[in-house]
């Protein structure tokens, strides 16, 4: 497992000595008030500033793309007072940077590297991982905020808090700040541009995007990708094939095989003569979703619940190309739909909180029309919505669960709820009354301290990335533990997520279009045919054919699941909803899987001090 971690003294007396460090850790040659070791990276992926004099350093670890004079200017700009060029360098990483005795510690805006921390007596213990942290104190995993990520929608499960309990966590997009003397604290990292036109957000995307993929390939190595045919894995293909040949794999299957992912694949890989393009079908290698879970303790131990576990037998498949080549790392297009794309229906909101309210109810309308149905019951949630305040709507769903009415469940949810604040899934349905109770507590908490929220569309935005940053982080761990190539996901880099998020999300994406800013962007390095792609494949039948052969280790999974033994979730709807997945019946796949993979996760854990830390010589001397 890659991490990093450290340890800050806050006491007015120092430095006493640390008591604790990293097994496997290698130290960080930093000053100053701080000890900081990185542990399973490479010496390539490890950058570090030195204070040379002066009064600030800093260290990077990670996909930091920066070359050497771009680092040193961030070093330079921190002495000067901006000690936020340093986390705005190009990739995903995280960074420390020291200013005197002050440290700053931030990982990236999409939250594939966090920051999680506690504090024990004088000493401030971080890492940017969860387990590493949880190991130390001896914590148990929190059941009722893993619940509240598959149970609510437009609510952030985690906040300031972790899976497990008493572990703290910065929130993407923040740093953690430490200063002898002083509390802990959290500040949010300045972006470099708060709002940006569609033109000049084209241009720079443009730029930024290139520089992404193309100094990976220059600092790393050959790549391979993925290509689905789609638009966002296709830019990223194009963007490295101008750069080196590379290896670029569709995936398919029986049930893909009748869209048109294949053909767009195979006529951009026709356009480039540097692309090697491999097919997997999966069909004839036999791998379907959720094999390989008969032996959930024996899973790669990610630091959080992972999706990916649900697709262990496919991703083995599609990345055997990749492993076989000579990459160096894999490209994917993960991130693409939360930086290119925007949530539309709370867009609309959010657009009529602006003053435009004329436009507003246009989208309103247009959304309304394309599910074919009646504008004026969406136009009345829609001002509804943007005449409350979020803890407003976080107070009104704690009382909805805390109070005695029957919750939906089983179907989708109404259409309409997308343009909410906050709402409940089809699988709030499941919750028993003790789980009702515990959320809505925990949701009484969270509307006394939530950060502000622009509206809506912004707060869903938000969201929608840091899961999929969540995910890609799980997923990389996997694949870099099950088969040596890690995973990088350029749209994820915070250079990428600022260009594309300083634009407004009404301005990405219109009701009927499709991901016109890739098209300002990119046209002329993506081809035409594809940036004008206006189709998108659904997974659904090969994910009932899934559970269908593999409903017997997923019953095994679900009928010793812990969390239904903490009494949050009622068994007979959780199996019901299972046999009728099997029988190809409509079914909440989604809450079905988050649940399967929070299992998973809870049996692969291996919570103990001594996998992960050692007394240091000092302690060894004070015993």
């Amino acid at each position: 497992m890659k991490f990093v971690s450290g340890v800050f003294d806050t006491g007015p007396a120092g430095m006493a000595g640390w008591r604790w460090r990293p097994c496997a850790g290698q130290p960080v040659p930093m000053e100053g008030p701080a000890q900081v070791w990185a542990a399973g990276y490479d010496t390539a992926a490890l950058r570090y500033a030195p204070a040379l004099g002066g009064s600030t350093e800093v260290f990077t670890a990670g996909v930091c793309l920066a070359t050497k004079a771009e680092l040193w200017e961030a070093r330079d700009s921190a002495e000067r007072g901006r000690w936020e060029k340093t986390p705005q360098l190009p990739g995903s990483f995280l960074s420390v940077v020291r200013t005197g005795e002050t440290v700053r510690v931030a990982g990236d805006r999409a939250g594939t590297i966090c920051v999680f921390w506690l504090v024990d007596g004088d000493e401030v213990v971080w890492s940017t991982s969860a387990i590493v942290l949880a190991a130390y104190a001896g914590a148990a995993p929190n059941p009722v905020r893993l619940v509240a990520a598959f149970t609510l929608v437009g609510v952030d499960p985690l906040g300031t808090h972790s899976y497990f309990a008493g572990i703290h966590r910065v929130p993407p997009g923040h740093a953690l700040v430490l200063s002898p003397g002083r509390p802990v604290l959290t500040e949010a990292v300045p972006t470099p541009r708060s709002a940006l036109g569609f033109e000049e957000g084209a241009l720079a995307l443009r730029e930024t995007m290139t520089t992404a993929v193309e100094r990976r390939i220059g600092l790393l190595g050959p790549a391979s990708a993925d290509l689905s045919g789609g638009i966002d894995s296709s830019i990223l293909t194009a963007l490295a094939a101008c750069r080196a040949p590379l290896t670029a794999i569709t995936y398919t299957d029986g049930y893909m095989r009748g869209e048109d992912d294949l053909l767009y694949a195979r006529r951009f890989a026709a356009d480039f003569p540097d692309v090697r393009h491999v097919t997997v079908d999966g069909e004839q290698q036999g791998v379907l979703h959720f094999d390989g879970l008969q032996r959930p303790d024996a899973l790669v131990m990610t630091d959080s619940p992972s999706l990916s576990i649900g697709v262990l037998g496919i991703k083995a498949a599609h990345l055997a190309p990749a492993v076989a080549s000579d990459a160096r790392f894999h490209l994917t297009g993960r991130g693409g739909d939360d930086v290119l794309d925007s949530p539309v229906p709370a867009m609309a909101v959010d657009l009529y909180q602006a003053g435009q309210r004329r436009a507003a109810a246009a989208r309103v309308t247009a959304y309304a029309r394309t599910l074919r149905s009646s504008p004026p019951r969406f136009l009345r949630h829609a001002l509804q919505a943007a005449r409350t305040t979020y803890p407003q709507a976080l107070s009104a769903m704690a009382r909805t669960l805390a109070g005695p009415s029957t919750l939906p469940g089983g179907g989708h949810s109404p259409a309409w709820e997308a343009m909410d604040w906050c709402s409940l899934s089809p699988v709030a349905s499941w919750l028993t009354p003790d789980g009702r109770t515990a959320l809505a507590g925990l949701l009484g908490e969270d509307a006394g301290r939530v950060h502000p929220e622009r509206g809506p569309g912004a707060l869903h935005e938000r969201l929608a990335l840091e899961r999929m940053g969540e995910e890609h982080a799980t997923y990389d761990q996997i694949a870099d533990q099950s088969w040596g190539i890690p995973i990088h996901a350029p749209y994820l880099d915070t250079a990428v997520v600022n260009v594309c998020h300083a634009i407004p999300g009404w301005q990405r994406r219109h009701v009927g279009d499709f991901k016109p800013l890739a098209r300002a962007a990119l046209s002329g390095i993506a081809p035409e045919y594809l940036l004008q792609r206006r189709t998108k494949t659904a997974h659904t039948g090969s994910v009932y054919a899934g559970i269908r052969r593999n409903e017997p280790a997923l019953r095994t999974i679900l009928t010793h699941s812990r969390i239904l033994e903490e009494g949050l979730l009622a068994p007979a709807p959780v199996i019901a909803a299972l046999e009728g997945a099997a029988r190809g019946e409509p079914a909440p796949l989604a809450g079905l899987h988050a649940l399967v993979a929070a299992e998973c996760w809870l049996a692969s854990l291996t919570v103990r001090r001594d996998l992960f830390w050692e007394r240091t010589p000092v302690a060894e001397e004070a015993r």
